[in-house]
């Protein structure tokens, strides 16, 4: 290998590179305190940008249709004035939701929660009703059926005992549950006012970027780092977009639906659905098996017709909803896709299966361009080889 300047700065950064990783696993338990420090420092900051790349999407929405750029243009107040009003409306429509979760599905949950005892206390005389006529010949089966009691206040002082043996335990360390409780609050709000200054401040933050960025990377790097930002921009808000249009429209539809038909918890699960149905494939699966038991506990008959209502909305969703709100807003393939979902909530729970699907898009549109290139190149190779024999010949 010939020593040229390129080639020295690769060895250099290659030794280098190599010799922070040796110390790394020499040293791994102040390896790892170091990186959670760094961690502890960083999360509100990134918690920040997170919560400004969630809310930029709405507000970008806001502001490009309540404040076009043909109205701003000719008016220096509407212009001033039209972020602040976006981020104000995103910020009550945040609210909002929160008010619908904390005033209507928190107390629904709790009325539901209190008369399941009921409903399960009337169901099991008919549940020994009907294993009577089936098992009726099977003396075995009987016995279980005959003896199967519940007692819904001993399953509540239960849960009761079991929380304030628990709330004991958490007592005996107030310290540093208050600790954990403050630092928690503290991380939100510094996040939340980092949020809003990206928010405020974001052209100017872009700007000073790139400049940092071309002075420190040379400017092919620098272009080719920008384009993958934006590639990820792009994914990760037609997604989150999508998947919210999406979520609203399938929650209305059930909500609509079990009206018309009268089944019970209507608005409950339309809610539910809609949270679950965020999770990309099995998330409105989940929706409905808590809506299914929820209903079998009140009447069998209308789960089964819940279940079946389910199908028919899924189907229409999934065939012509789906493709037109999200279509191809991700460019994946519908494999890719599942394995996605399988892998991020493997590692990461909810969270991976919702962040790994644009993430693995990006990868992929990534992947796909530098193979465009490598085959480009080589067909001008071998263009290049095909007239240089010509001109030999």
């Amino acid at each position: 290998m010939d020593l040229t300047k390129e080639n020295v700065k690769k060895l250099r950064g290659l030794i280098v590179f190599t010799a922070v990783i040796v110390v790394c696993l020499w040293k791994y338990e102040a390896s790892l305190q170091i990186l959670s420090f760094v961690w502890g420092v960083a999360c509100p900051f990134i918690l920040g940008g997170a919560i400004a790349f969630v809310l930029n999407v709405p507000m970008n929405f806001i502001q490009r249709h309540l404040f076009p750029e043909k109205r701003t243009e000719n008016s220096r107040i509407q212009k001033k004035l039209a972020r602040p009003i976006s981020m104000l409306l995103v910020l009550f429509l945040v609210i909002a939701a929160i008010g619908l979760v904390m005033f209507v599905l928190i107390p629904q949950l709790g009325n539901t929660f209190a008369n399941l005892g009921k409903s399960i206390q009337n169901f099991i005389p008919q549940i020994q009703e009907w294993a009577e006529i089936v098992f009726h010949n099977n003396k075995e089966v009987m016995d279980v059926i005959n003896h199967l009691e519940f007692d819904w206040n001993k399953i509540m002082n239960t849960g009761f005992d079991f929380f304030t043996s628990g709330a004991g335990s958490v007592l005996d360390s107030t310290i540093s549950a208050a600790k954990s409780i403050i630092s928690g609050i503290t991380t939100f709000f510094i996040a939340f006012a980092f949020a809003i200054y990206i928010l405020m401040q974001k052209e100017k933050l872009r700007i000073q970027s790139e400049k940092v960025l071309y002075a420190f990377v040379r400017r092919g790097r620098a272009e080719a780092v920008l384009e993958v930002l934006s590639l990820t921009y792009q994914t990760f808000s037609h997604f989150l977009t999508g998947q919210c249009v999406e979520a609203v429209i399938l929650g209305c539809m059930f909500v609509v639906s079990m009206a018309i038909f009268k089944l019970p918890y209507a608005l409950l699960i339309g809610i539910v659905i809609a949270f679950t149905a965020l999770i990309p494939i099995f998330g409105a699966f989940i929706g409905c098996f808590v809506g299914a038991f929820l209903i079998f506990m009140v009447d069998p008959m209308k789960a089964v017709m819940f279940v079946v209502l389910f199908l028919v909305l899924q189907q229409i969703e999934g065939n012509l909803i789906y493709p037109h709100v999200v279509g191809n807003s991700v460019g994946l393939p519908s494999i890719w896709v599942l394995a996605a979902v399988s892998v991020g909530g493997r590692l990461m729970g909810v969270v991976g299966m919702l962040v790994f699907i644009p993430i693995v898009s990006v990868l992929y549109a990534l992947f796909r361009e530098i193979v465009y290139l490598k085959l480009k190149k080589r067909k001008m190779k071998e263009e290049e080889e095909k007239e240089s024999i010509k001109k030999e010949e």
